[in-house]
């Protein structure tokens, strides 16, 4: 399992993105939003909808779980 966390500021297009522990693009710990623990991206997606209405996954560390 890894930790996950969601941007608490939103991308241009209005996307929240959610990160693993570790992602070169993890944003500084006062502007991200620790999710908790998951084995997958798609489970962390689903707890940051529950605070954010957009959210995507990061590209870099969450690929299975981006859209475009």
């Amino acid at each position: 399992m890894a930790s996950y966390y969601v941007n608490k500021n939103a991308q241009l297009n209005g996307d929240h993105e959610v990160h693993k522990e570790g992602c070169s693009f993890l944003p500084k710990e006062e502007n991200r939003k620790h999710l908790g623990e998951f084995n997958n991206c798609h489970d962390a997606v689903k707890e940051a909808k529950k605070h954010y209405t957009l959210v995507n996954g990061c590209y870099y560390c969450s690929k299975d779980c981006h859209t475009f």
